[in-house]
């Protein structure tokens, strides 16, 4: 019998001055976790994006709640994105996406 997987929902906010696609924002996430806590490291976090705006430069990515400050420390590091200068902080992190959304993308 498994148990269910706990989920933790990040909101990040990409600061660029160009335009940054889905697809950029994700690999910069997934390059990120895989250079500081390798693949290994990777696997446990189960990172993935669950919704992305461009227009208002915001993203939703889920990870495990064990690996959640992994998630935290690898968006953290994050300078670039396809080669142009960029940065992606957290704004909020919650248990829920109903729950994120109320809190930090009002």
């Amino acid at each position: 019998m498994s148990k269910r997987m706990r989920r933790r929902y990040l909101a990040l906010r990409v600061v660029s001055e160009q335009r940054v696609t889905e697809r950029a924002v994700m690999g910069a996430v997934w390059n990120a976790v895989l250079e500081l806590f390798g693949e290994y490291g990777a696997s446990q976090t189960n990172v993935s994006l669950i919704e992305y705006d461009p227009q208002r430069n915001y993203a939703v990515v889920r990870c495990s709640h064990t690996a959640l400050e992994r998630a935290r420390a690898s968006v953290a590091s994050i300078t670039e994105i396809d080669g142009k200068p960029a940065v992606i902080r957290v704004i909020g992190v919650s248990g829920t996406l109903k729950a994120l959304r109320k809190k930090a993308l009002t």
